[in-house]
């Protein structure tokens, strides 16, 4: 063992009592996928519906969630802050930071549509709430805070999750204050950075929500900075435990998408309020019955917010009963083993989306630190890894691509060396400038997404081209001159499969499915009937994240990166991953928690020139098994381990 990662192990070890995280229930294994990976080897499909069984849960906390009145609640807060001139800040790490960006992204959307549709509206401001300056406004009034910040998007930004400090300066920047409504969301409910927002929040007065996933007696005894929240009585808790995740430990499943669900539903009647636009609930009814605009204002909407949670859970449900039906796991199980068999030859997926970009983004990023696939790589790093999957939007060149894409510019972390001086242990600083100074604009400009980067990865025999679709973009599909038709053809031209994900109503669905028979019945169609789930589509974006988590969980599954359901694979980029490799390799050794860690970081030490160059090395967890069962040295138990895995 090397004096450095042995000094390295012990570092941690001095401070390991605070990321010990494996009591936490979203870090236990779930029963109902506990023989995925030998289930979803013998039959997809099978191993498919394990992972939508546990979406139950999702299902069911909704539903009581819907139930408890809570939304109208959280929602009038908000209302209130808006009409006040305060603003919504959504804080995050790793899957929960994409969601606070997919979430803003959401709201940014729906008034961008709006003035579309309304170009002379004033949304009731002007007349209403004079200091409110029209519909752009409202607009303008969400922020995510993600750590890392938007580069964060495409790779996890190493440390930063962390230390609290980092919060608290990335949401101060912005400049937080007493108006303002802060939702810190952490799955596990112990993420540094996410308190760190939480405290910034408090400190200048906002109104803060802790949204998380773990039972508060279990955060409580384990965990003391969740425990310092929790008992905070200026922080208002939002607790959404679902139980365990489908894979063990892999929080950007089913705890992501029921934190989705809800904040999606608050932000319904955010706009629905603003909007002053009817409800289903309204819809049909004779007008001595209907409840007034001002009569809404005067409740808080408390007719209209439950039935849209109502709604939504209907929605919901109807949607995972899709999921789990024969005919759709059929489909999706096409284009898992098409995706799986481009991945074994050593070959490449593209993806092409539009105004589900972020849905498909996030479902593609967050593979690289669950399973250490090869993350996507800047146009001109002739050195990286190619990576497995990439995505384009239909915008010309890049930097117009990322702000379609977020429905914003992109807002990356490029402090400067004395913002960060006092802000982590010295002995972390230089690693940290360093690591700073590679997540700028300028870096994040580097992926190019739009159409300037098509040329970058052409297509050829044996790679795959997949289409997401949604009902609205039905022309785009259809016309040989459209983005994703034109996209499909050329892939086929070259000799690549082709798949495709739609989602729109059934008679949509239909019509897509009689246009691919005759078009192309080689394509791998996944058709997700859903029905119109308000303003914001909430249901349908829940419903495709779990197709989109089904589908890259099942695939990577099958290429061996899961062992029953222990992510075996995972990338330890920050402290709580360090914690988590180190519980898998003592659960496949029988080593204790110490001598795992010791070995862990040796094996870190031998894989890291790899790691930062973006090139692919193999899972720390499988070397370090393979070594201490076996007695091979790291190159040995790297060789070893590709021959097992064929």
């Amino acid at each position: 063992m090397s004096e450095s990662s042995r000094r390295r192990a012990e570092e941690f070890l001095r401070i390991s009592g605070q990321f010990k995280l494996g009591a936490l229930t979203t870090e236990s294994s779930h029963p109902a996928t506990a023989n995925l990976s030998e289930t979803a080897k013998r039959d997809i499909a099978a191993g498919l519906k394990q992972l939508f069984e546990v979406d139950e849960d999702v299902v069911r906390k909704y539903r009581e969630f819907a139930e408890s009145g809570r939304a109208r609640e959280i929602a009038g807060t908000v209302l209130a802050a808006l009409r006040n001139g305060g603003r919504m800040f959504f804080t995050g790490c790793g899957s929960t930071g994409r969601l606070s960006i997919q979430l803003v992204s959401i709201w940014r959307d729906f008034w961008q549509q709006w003035r579309v549709r309304h170009p002379k509206s004033e949304i009731r401001s002007e007349a209403e709430f004079p200091h409110v300056g029209g519909d752009g406004d409202f607009e303008n009034r969400a922020f995510p805070v993600m750590a890392g910040g938007d580069f964060a998007l495409i790779k996890a930004v190493e440390g930063f999750e962390d230390f609290t400090a980092f919060g608290k300066k990335q949401i101060g920047d912005l400049g937080v204050n007493r108006k303002d409504v802060v939702f810190a969301i952490t799955e596990g409910g112990e993420t540094s950075f996410v308190i760190g927002t939480a405290w910034k929040g408090v400190e200048v007065g906002a109104k803060v929500y802790f949204v998380y996933n773990n039972p508060d007696d279990v955060l409580c005894e384990h965990v003391q900075r969740s425990r310092e929240v929790i008992q905070e009585p200026r922080i208002e808790k939002i607790n959404l435990t679902t139980g365990p995740m489908a894979i063990t430990g892999s929080t950007r499943m089913q705890a992501t998408s029921i934190q989705l669900a809800v904040l999606v539903t608050v932000l319904e009647i955010v706009v629905r309020e603003l909007t002053g636009l009817p409800d289903k609930s309204q819809l049909g009814l004779p007008a001595e019955d209907r409840v007034s605009a001002e009569e809404k204002r005067e409740v808080h909407s408390v007719i209209n917010a439950q039935a849209i949670a109502s709604d939504f859970a209907h929605h919901l449900a109807e949607l995972h009963a899709t999921l789990e039906s024969p005919a759709l796991l059929a489909q999706l199980a096409r284009l898992v083993a098409r995706e799986e068999s481009v991945y074994r030859s050593g070959r490449k997926v593209n993806y092409f989306a539009d105004r589900l970009g972020i849905d498909m983004l996030t479902d593609t990023t967050e593979r690289s630190p669950t399973y250490c696939t090869p993350p996507f790589r800047k146009f001109d790093d002739a050195t990286a890894t190619e990576s497995w999957a990439f995505l384009y939007v239909p915008y010309a060149n890049s930097n117009e691509a990322w702000e379609r894409l977020c429905k914003r510019k992109p807002r990356c972390v490029e402090w400067k060396p004395e913002e960060v001086r006092g802000l982590v242990p010295d002995e972390r600083f230089a690693r940290t400038a360093e690591i700073i100074g590679k997540i700028s604009y300028a870096e994040l400009m580097r992926f190019r997404i739009g159409l300037d980067g098509l040329k970058d990865r052409p297509l050829a025999e044996k790679d795959c081209a997949v289409a997401l679709v949604r009902q609205d973009e039905m022309d785009s599909l259809f016309l040989p001159e459209g983005f994703f038709r034109r996209q499909l053809d050329t892939a086929r031209q070259a000799g690549a499969k082709t798949g495709l994900i739609f989602l729109g109503s059934t008679d949509a669905c239909a019509q897509v499915k009689e246009f691919v028979a005759q078009w192309n019945p080689d394509c791998a169609a996944v058709l997700l009937p859903v029905a119109n789930s308000g303003l914001l589509n909430g249901a349908m974006r829940v419903g495709l994240k779990m197709l989109l988590n089904a589908l890259s969980t099942c695939t990577m599954v099958r290429l061996g990166r899961v062992m029953g359901n222990y992510m075996i694979w995972v990338v330890p980029s920050n402290l709580k991953l360090i914690d988590r490799a180190t519980r898998y390799i003592q659960r496949l050794t029988n080593l204790g928690y110490e001598e795992a860690n010791h070995l862990l970081f040796e094996v870190i030490e031998y894989v890291e020139p790899r790691m930062k160059a973006d090139q692919a090395y193999p899972p720390v967890v499988g070397v370090s098994v393979m070594r201490q069962q076996h007695g091979l040295s790291n190159e040995a138990a790297e060789r070893r381990l590709r021959e097992e895995m064929g």
